[in-house]
């Protein structure tokens, strides 16, 4: 990815408008106040136990009559996938289907899901699937319309044609791209991840059925539902806040905390996974609008290079950035604790450095990696990790400044 300049927004602004292309540092903002004007963007949204039997209609509605149902190995052999397929060719719709979609998804998987688009004259993508397979289908979606290869789109707003139809079905409750402007693509040659960011990217409609959480793993489950916390917590402290999004923070984290080890436990337990199923929502709906943070800027260059799961990584990574964070504009950080029940007494540096220690303590509750060795990162990756992490385009809102040197140290503290 091409650099992005660190800088403090003017009120009014949008979180794209501070994307720019060096890395020239400037002061850290001395407060965390929203802008006087906002910007939020969503999807259309339809959730509930029973909500899969509604794409059909709904890609109808979005004018879709030959579809392209993008999933993945593990989701095309579930009753879920029968139960779409089934339910799109009861209606005037001529389908057809893409399932090489790898965790982390890779550019050239991607090219390959768009040559099967091409190859069945398609007009709009529909996602049942993880994070992966819903950026997979945005790829698809981006290239439909934009042409070239999809790792050109790297960066922000660089898809500017209109994008066909998508709609997304998530099967996971963490990633949150069914409502997000992100597209994370692997990109195999430079062993990094690459940020694909725009409004554009937003599917048209999101279908939450909680009812597919009862067949994903445990590990799956427990790595999802770090992400979502690892997105309310970033999302919370971003220089890009708003009262909008603060909101659905706070309100996702308290969601996420109190369901996340119920539904490892027990992926049948309804309530947990309706619980997880909003908490994702609106944490997606939180990030994509007030955008990320230092913890997800070093987290997609690990995935590139170790191919690891997104949530294992978030929930190393996060603890050492909420304390590294911490020793600048420590007050939000406590906010997040109170808003999941720890103890909030002492000064506010304090709170936040329990808040990490509850991060490190939920992370292992569900069995999570301790350190990035457990995810297979090494001591020389770090200066590559470096340099990558400071380039992403989630940097750019974190709300203290960093410099490599210190990410540097971060990676080594997370080793």
């Amino acid at each position: 990815m091409e650099a992005v300049e660190q800088t403090e927004r003017a009120p009014g602004s949008s979180a794209a408008g501070v994307l720019g292309e060096s890395v020239t540092p400037v002061p850290t903002p001395t407060h965390m106040q929203p802008p006087a004007v906002v910007k939020f963007h969503t999807p259309e949204v339809i959730i509930g136990r029973g909500a899969l039997e509604s794409v059909a209609e709904v890609a109808i509605g979005l004018g879709m009559s030959r579809p392209l149902v993008v999933s993945d190995a593990t989701v095309r052999a579930t009753a879920w996938h029968g139960e779409l397929d089934s339910s799109l060719r009861r209606l005037p719709l001529a389908v057809s289907g893409f399932s090489d979609v790898s965790p982390n998804p890779r550019a050239e998987e991607v090219g390959a899901a768009f040559t099967a688009y091409l190859d069945h004259g398609a007009d709009g993508v529909i996602a049942l699937g993880g994070g992966s397979v819903i950026d997979a289908a945005k790829g698809v979606a981006i290239m439909a319309t934009n042409g070239g290869h999809i790792l050109r789109y790297e960066g922000i707003d660089r898809a500017r044609l209109p994008l066909p139809p998508v709609i997304a079905a998530p099967t996971t409750a963490g990633s949150g791209s069914d409502v997000s402007q992100f597209c994370i693509i692997n990109d195999s040659a430079r062993g990094t991840k690459v940020t694909i960011v725009g409004r554009s990217l937003v599917p048209d409609v999101s279908i939450v059925d909680p009812r597919v959480l009862q067949t994903v793993s445990s590990a799956v489950t427990a790595q999802s539902g770090m992400d979502v916390v690892s997105h309310c917590v970033e999302a919370y402290v971003s220089l890009a806040h708003s009262r909008m999004t603060d909101g659905l923070a706070l309100q996702a984290l308290s969601m996420a905390w109190s369901s996340l080890a119920r539904l490892v436990d027990n992926p049948a337990d309804p309530e947990a996974g309706l619980d997880m199923a909003y908490a994702t929502l609106k944490a997606g709906m939180a990030f994509t609008n007030a955008i990320l943070g230092a913890t997800h800027a070093m987290s997609h260059p690990v995935g590139g290079r170790c191919d690891a799961a997104h949530g294992a990584i978030n929930s190393v990574l996060l603890p050492h950035v909420i304390r590294y964070n911490a020793q600048a504009h420590p007050a939000r950080y406590a906010e997040l604790g109170d808003a999941i029940g720890i103890d909030t007494t002492g000064s506010p540096r304090v709170v936040a450095d329990r808040l990490a220690h509850a991060v490190e303590s939920l992370a292992q509750r569900v069995g999570m990696p301790a350190r990035l060795a457990d995810l297979g990162v090494v001591a020389e990756d770090i200066p590559m990790l470096a340099t990558l992490a400071m380039r992403d385009a989630c940097m750019t809102t974190n709300p203290r400044l960093a410099t490599a040197d210190e990410i540097a140290q971060l990676y080594r503290e997370a080793l």
